[in-house]
């Protein structure tokens, strides 16, 4: 069809060059926060070294702050270690189920596809081109399993690193905070950026040397070497299922808990170390919106990049084998990293914060900057990695589409990303009226407070739906499914940005945490509260990419299962399909009720154990005698893994008794009915819990006059606003978030079973 001015060997040096940038500028940032010390004899050297900018002003900063008290920086690192152990701890056990689970999946995939052709190990027609010859289905069974183990590997490690990334740098923040807002903020994003570039990096290296290695065998059947790839989005996503689940429980278990008793009924500040179940609220954060956010990306990701090259290979760059076109969506993230790199400059070194009106802006300068960034990237990549026009598969038949026309694709999944992520903002920032209102709303009670933050929901899904569907519309008229999988990664293409962004959130929040625990001064909380505000705006925003890119990405999926299970139209008309919709819609409502129960009863044994505390313990109101942490920590811990079985069952078994029981046509109703509901479900559910949050922020800090008429903290208002926060803490950081992968993952799971499927599926009709 044409040539690419980007040769085969460009590709093959710039898809790894990028990803060891990333990788090593996410060292040097690690570098940078580890100077920051967590001993008190370093302390002194180390302040007066780090007197940069304004060094004078720091130094006198210090004296007033007491930088000199060793007593504070050693309960910091106190704080910090019991911290690090708890998320770490929890997360091996963790891993220990999953890694059970994912042993088991892994031997159903084999079994699975390996019996497509009874397990022949002779070459077999090709599925889209019967004259040729393409390698056996056993084959696709042993490397689809084999990328499954990397994908869910790499999802595990994703996770991991960035909560340890995490867990290391709270403390260092709240040190930071000392010197001034600005020097706090920086560790904190230099952290988030951490993670952001090391699961960026990590996800593209992984999934290079995977394609480059299958290859070796598949030689010219690209067909076969990219539907096996496909378990590598499986993989990843299964495991960030279980990461967002059983953080979610975790976490909003013990921030309920500690809420509940701790200020409505003791009227003790948050994360005051009189309260129990402080360090399992801590412990949470990392456990649930780092490593469960972590893997989440990190799957979607893998996702879209699969669904888009198994498009691509049944296109003319895998018929005719074009090596630069065919890997043109790792190329995109490649470029990615590097405009992170650049957007990311723009926090940490080319501006400089010095008051806390400017740490939002500066956030969402991240987001702007990285999109038109990332703009002219794809331009310049689309002009050098594609020919000028090739073919992409479109249900059977070949469209024509030119590189323009995929650019177009790729630019408006990244701006209706930003979009999502500004209506976002303006739902669930308190710097605009929709939470000023539910703010308001708290002086008549609790009741008001939760029927204007569900009307806000539920009003905030518009926009996001409207930009949606608009980019599919756009891309589908463009390039077919291939054009909807391009548009899910240019919304993921600013992924390594992203994530620092969402992860700077709970550093910020564990940096409040310690700062009160350590007792440090109120106006070291009232820098970290500042912090902690803009980061909850900016968790929001970083949901609300993460369920917009899903919507995307199960779309491509669906459209890859459609096409791979020989499934010509799917008509709504026909029972089959509608009983699989009007299913699939209901999913989403049985999973959240799942994940919401689990918290609540989690919740309750955790309100109890701390009530208990408060009772028998002489001495804890006081401060005199220390709470028993561990217990409260072992209540979050044990309720979350045996909760997060169910759900996580319900999502990996609906396909397969869908599939093997009632045939592709109705599981293809299952995916459509559970991607239209639970994008709605989502949505709502995340905007509505953040709104909350930031209400009662709203009403804490007091920055207002409107506020203060609702102040202080522990006035009836102000009670009435923490009774609509814990509402929403399972909404938006268990059930929201969590839906997005379900969506997701059976649109995955469906694909790589697909052969299986479409051979052995639909077994009562066959008796029928």
């Amino acid at each position: 069809m044409g040539v690419t001015l980007l040769p085969d060997l460009g590709t093959e040096i710039l898809i790894p060059v990028c990803a060891v940038v990333g990788i090593i500028f996410s060292l040097i940032q690690w570098l940078l926060v580890s100077k920051v010390k967590l001993t008190p004899s370093s302390e002194r050297a180390s302040a007066n070294n780090g007197a940069g900018k304004n060094g004078f002003a720091d130094h006198l900063i210090e004296e007033e702050e007491g930088i000199n008290d060793h007593s504070v920086v050693l309960k910091c690192a106190e704080i910090q270690t019991a911290i690090s152990e708890g998320a770490t701890s929890f997360l091996f056990t963790e891993y220990q189920y999953v890694g059970v689970f994912m042993a088991a999946f892994a031997v159903l995939i084999f079994l699975f596809l390996g019996s497509v052709e009874g397990f022949s190990t002779k070459s077999q027609p090709c599925t889209y081109d019967e004259t040729k010859s393409c390698k056996p289905a056993l084959a696709t069974a042993v490397f689809s399993t084999i990328s499954f183990v990397l994908g869910a590997v790499t999802s595990v490690i994703s996770g991991f690193l960035g909560m340890k990334i995490a867990t290391y740098a709270n403390a260092r923040t709240t040190l930071e905070a000392r010197k001034g807002v600005g020097k706090a903020f920086i560790t904190a994003f230099r952290s988030g950026a951490v993670m952001g570039f090391l699961l960026a990096a990590n996800g593209l290296l992984v999934l290079f040397v995977a394609i480059n290695l299958f290859k070796l065998y598949y030689g010219d059947d690209w067909g076969g070497l990219f539907e096996s790839i496909t378990g590598y989005g499986l993989g990843g996503s299964s495991m960030a299922l279980f990461g967002r689940v059983g953080g979610g429980i975790y976490t909003k278990a013990a921030d309920v808990g500690a809420d509940l008793v701790g200020k409505i009924e003791r009227d003790i500040p948050e994360d005051d170390p009189r309260n129990p179940a402080v360090i399992a609220d801590n412990v949470g954060d990392n456990v649930g919106d780092i490593a469960g956010m972590g893997s989440d990306l990190f799957g979607s990701y893998a996702e879209s990049s699969c669904a888009a090259l198994v498009v691509a290979s049944i296109s003319s760059f895998g018929i005719n084998h074009e090596f630069t076109p065919m890997l043109y969506p790792l190329i995109v993230s490649s470029v990615g990293i590097i405009v992170c790199l650049i957007t990311t400059l723009f926090a940490t070194d080319f501006f400089e914060i010095k008051a806390v009106k400017e740490i939002e802006p500066a956030l969402k300068r991240q987001l702007i900057i990285s999109t038109i960034l990332m703009t002219v990237g794809v331009a310049v990549v689309s002009w050098v990695a594609l020919p000028s026009s090739f073919t992409i598969f479109n249900f059977g038949t070949q469209k024509v589409v030119h590189n323009w026309q995929l650019f177009l694709c790729v630019a408006v999944g990244l701006w209706a990303g930003l979009i999502i992520g500004f209506v976002t903002e303006y739902y669930t920032s308190n710097a605009y009226s929709p939470v000023q209102d539910v703010a308001d709303s708290c002086r008549t009670g609790a009741a008001t407070n939760v029927i204007f933050g569900l009307a806000l929901g539920y009003k905030s899904v518009i926009i996001p739906i409207f930009a949606i569907a608009l980019s599919i519309f756009v891309s589908f008229s463009f390039a077919a499914m291939y054009g909807i999988a391009m548009s899910a990664l240019g919304m993921l293409s600013t992924i390594a940005t992203g994530l620092a962004i969402d992860a700077y959130g709970p550093i910020s929040d564990n940096a409040g945490g310690i700062a009160e625990m350590a007792g440090m001064s109120h106006r070291i909380r009232e820098r970290t509260d500042a912090l902690d505000a803009a980061g909850n705006t900016t968790a929001a925003i970083g949901k609300g990419f993460a369920i917009g890119s899903a919507a995307l990405v199960s779309l491509a999926l669906f459209g890859a299962f459609v096409s791979r299970a020989g499934i010509s139209t799917v008509d709504v008309l026909t029972p089959k399909v509608f009983i699989g919709l009007i299913v699939g819609a209901m999913l989403p409502y049985w999973f959240s009720a799942m994940t919401m129960k689990s918290v609540g009863s989690a919740a309750l044994k955790m309100v109890e154990e701390v009530r208990r505390q408060f009772n028998t313990i002489p001495g804890l109101m006081e401060g005199t005698a220390k709470p028993d942490y561990a217990t409260c920590v072992k209540i979050s811990t044990d309720a979350s893994i045996k909760e997060m079985i169910p759900p996580g069952a319900l999502v990996m078994l609906t396909p397969l008794i869908a599939g093997i029981f009632f045939g592709v046509e109705t599981l293809s109703g299952v995916l459509a009915g559970s991607l239209v509901s639970g994008v709605q479900v989502a949505i709502s559910a995340s905007n509505t819990g953040g709104a909350w949050d930031n209400a009662k922020k709203y009403i804490e800090a007091g920055a207002s006059d409107h506020a203060r008429t609702l102040g202080p903290k522990g006035s009836d208002p102000h009670k009435a606003a923490v009774i609509g926060d814990t509402i929403g803490d399972p909404l938006k950081d268990t059930s929201g978030p969590s839906l997005n992968i379900l969506i997701k993952l059976m649109a995955v799971e469906s694909l790589v079973f697909a052969p299986f499927f479409a051979t052995h599926g639909g077994l009562l009709f066959k008796f029928l």
